[in-house]
């Protein structure tokens, strides 16, 4: 997919230098377009590099054939961003306005160029990462999501959409629904979009995989990382967003090198970027199931069947909030109920009232954010105080914010609306109490993702998975089953920050090389 805006231009690809553009033309085909011929449709996956040499490319609108953007690709500059690293689709067609001449190189050949030369690598990347930021902000895309704050099942295609940062047109008014190129999707799914963008195994590598990444958080990409730098053929499966708990935090403000604060989904989006870079391919949304042991590694079964095999696994599915017991609560799962406080979610508390539940970190970032769109924010605590759960930085700020009340000793005790939620009641130490509230964020507890070990491994009385000395391990990181890796929340006593979950993920690939490259174990002959 591509785009080329205004404020692109001056971004746009400085000139490679004599050497980089000998180095491209030496793997390069030329190519001629005539005035009004397509140079990659919309659909259509991004297979090659196109640089233009003469001539000029405009975006077309897949739907109407018109121009979309002003600006153009032009001699120089070329074509493509962030899915070319995956094989992913054009969702807009680029099309040559003038005839134009380009030289083009194949995608496979390209990627190996950038990871030959860096300084070629480089210059793509910054261009791309740039182009996909743009493009997702100003949502250029032939894919159109309409009326996702009256359709649950819109808003889970569009929440997927949103945190995984690939780019969407978002409407209001019109029949709720998801359409491609103008053309409705019957039922539309995170699965089914993800597909459009290559991301369902698509992009799975032919050859044999050297690792399975299952959880794609912090932990889990950072992994992804270094795996891919160290020449592993690793994949990364995640069964709902890039990110995983931490991509539903707003602001980060205690991570090294970011004074400003990052949204987790941009800080763990750009280790994605480099991970890809790597090599490194990721699935998505797809659900580990199962796994098995075999004579040389492990299989894992997805949540069609499917089953992928490899030498060696890393479990990196962090944690999920859990569920509270109250009536009602699966039905507004979606409608009213969320667990997470991104951008999407937050739309549903404008000039309204809404009540995050939890006394930790995630909570209470999710308060801040939200304090800035809704008209209040209740917090429940069902313990007497914050002191003990969450960072002083943001207790201090929860407090001092007009906006937002803190509720001690308090929980949800009754959840009331129609399609929609529409009002909450809370038992708090004064008795029970009612609000009018369309949006309610549960941020409690942590329960470990771990029932698809199949008992492979060793887990403690909570599920979260043991590890190092506890069961004998060759690392830190090793279970008690060879071959099988556990990192970041998932990991019994693990500290759970995303800095040490990035750290964790980081160390690990060196034993995780070391299993996959030790020498094949010594066979005892036997006679004189």
């Amino acid at each position: 997919m591509d785009t080329i805006g205004g404020d692109l231009d001056t971004m746009a690809p400085r000139p490679f230098a004599d050497d980089q553009m000998a180095a491209i033309r030496a793997i390069a085909s030329a190519c001629h377009y005539r005035a009004g011929d397509i140079v990659l449709e919309a659909g259509a996956p991004q297979d090659r590099f196109v640089l233009v040499e003469e001539g000029e490319i405009e975006v077309a609108d897949p739907v109407t054939g018109e121009r979309m953007h002003d600006s153009t690709l032009r001699p120089g500059q070329f074509m493509g961003e962030l899915a070319f690293l995956n094989g992913g689709p054009m969702t807009l067609s680029m099309r040559a306005a003038v005839d134009t001449k380009t030289i083009e190189v194949p995608r496979a050949a390209m990627l190996r160029l950038m990871s030959d030369v860096p300084e070629i690598g480089d210059h793509i990347l910054t261009v791309f990462a740039a182009r996909r930021r743009r493009i997702f902000e100003s949502g250029d895309s032939s894919i159109v999501v309409t009326g996702a704050e009256r359709d649950p099942a819109v808003a889970r295609v569009a929440s997927f959409l949103n945190r995984n940062r690939l780019p969407f047109h978002e409407e209001a008014e019109g029949a709720p629904g998801v359409s491609i190129n103008g053309v409705a999707v019957p039922d539309p799914t995170p699965r089914h979009i993800a597909g459009h963008f290559g991301l369902d195994l698509k992009a799975r590598p032919a050859e044999a995989l050297d690792l399975i990444i299952v959880g794609a958080g912090p932990a889990g990409v950072a992994a992804a990382v270094y795996a891919g730098s160290e020449g592993l053929r690793a994949l990364v499966v995640e069964d709902n967003a890039i990110g995983g708990q931490a991509g539903t935090s707003s602001r980060i403000e205690n991570y090294m090198g970011f004074p400003t604060g990052i949204s987790g989904a941009d800080l763990v989006f750009r280790g994605q970027v480099q991970a890809m870079k790597f090599g490194t391919c990721f699935a998505m949304p797809r659900r580990v199931e199962g796994l098995t042991r075999r004579d040389d590694g492990f299989c894992v079964t997805l949540d069609d069947g499917e089953q992928l095999c490899t030498r060696a696994v890393l479990v990196a599915t962090g944690v999920q909030y859990r569920r509270l017991p109250i009536d009602r609560l699966e039905a507004f799962e979606g409608a009213g109920i969320y667990y997470a406080a991104t951008e999407m979610e937050a739309r549903f508390c404008h000039n309204t009232e809404a009540i995050v539940v939890g006394g930790g970190n995630s909570a209470g970032q999710a308060a801040m954010y939200l304090s800035r769109v809704a008209r209040k924010v209740h917090v429940l605590v069902r313990g007497e105080g914050l002191a003990e759960t969450m960072s002083a930085y943001l207790r201090e700020r929860l407090e001092a914010d007009p906006r937002i009340v803190i509720h001690t000793g308090s929980q949800l005790c009754g959840l009331d609306g129609g399609d929609h939620l529409e009002q909450v009641t809370v038992r708090g130490p004064e008795g029970e109490w009612s609000v009018g509230c369309r949006a309610l964020f549960i941020m409690i507890g942590a329960a470990p993702n771990t029932d698809w070990l199949s008992g492979l491994v060793e887990l403690d009385r909570a599920g979260f998975v043991r590890t190092g000395r506890e069961v004998g391990g060759a690392s830190s990181f090793a279970t008690s089953c060879p071959g099988v890796f556990a990192v970041g929340d998932v990991r019994s006593g693990s500290v759970k920050r995303v800095a040490s979950s990035v750290g964790e993920g980081s160390v690990v690939v060196s034993a995780i090389w070391s299993h996959v490259n030790a020498p094949p174990a010594p066979t005892t002959g036997i006679g004189g």
